[in-house]
């Protein structure tokens, strides 16, 4: 009895290796966004936000006679900015596998090891892998260069950025 578990334990092992494996080999198929594509998407997805920034967060802090100077990085404003600008990121990836700037370029971020993308890879790749990539600003560059055109903060968190099919 113990030798029919061990193969059928086996067995469903190799069965969930080649679904893999066939999920990986299907993903790498799929077009990839290239740099200029994400490039501007980023810069839509930067005026939104920094219009949020303008439009409600400055008002707020004027209205409650709070400093907007970001002499600091630990300043109130930038703090809140910046929970604005990854906010924004992750919860519109999150719902809808892009952001408004992707939306009209006509690109999404998909998983690499998942059917769907869940919120721990999102925190990871849109605050530390964002994070990563934009200090050694290389990070982003990267996607010009990489044959799968993943940055650094795509490769870190196991994720791509696909063109849509309907494009």
């Amino acid at each position: 009895m113990t030798d029919t578990h061990e193969t059928s334990l086996t067995e469903q092992e190799d069965i969930n290796t080649q679904k893999t494996d066939n999920f990986s080999q299907e993903i790498m198929n799929l077009p990839r966004a290239g740099f200029w594509m994400r490039f501007w998407a980023y810069v839509i997805d930067a005026l939104i936000v920094g219009s949020i920034s303008r439009l409600f967060i400055k008002p707020i802090f004027r209205l409650l006679d709070i400093p907007i100077d970001s002499s600091g990085i630990f300043s109130p404003f930038t703090v809140i900015d910046s929970i604005v600008f990854f906010g924004y990121f992750f919860i519109m990836t999150l719902l809808f596998a892009q952001t408004l700037g992707k939306m009209v370029m006509g690109v999404h971020v998909i998983s690499l090891t998942r059917d769907k993308l869940d919120w721990k890879t999102l925190l990871f790749r849109e605050w530390i892998g964002r994070y990563i990539s934009a200090f050694f600003f290389l990070g982003y560059i990267v996607v010009a260069f990489n044959p799968r055109k993943q940055g650094f903060h795509d490769m870190f968190s196991d994720t791509a950025v696909l063109l849509d099919k309907e494009r």
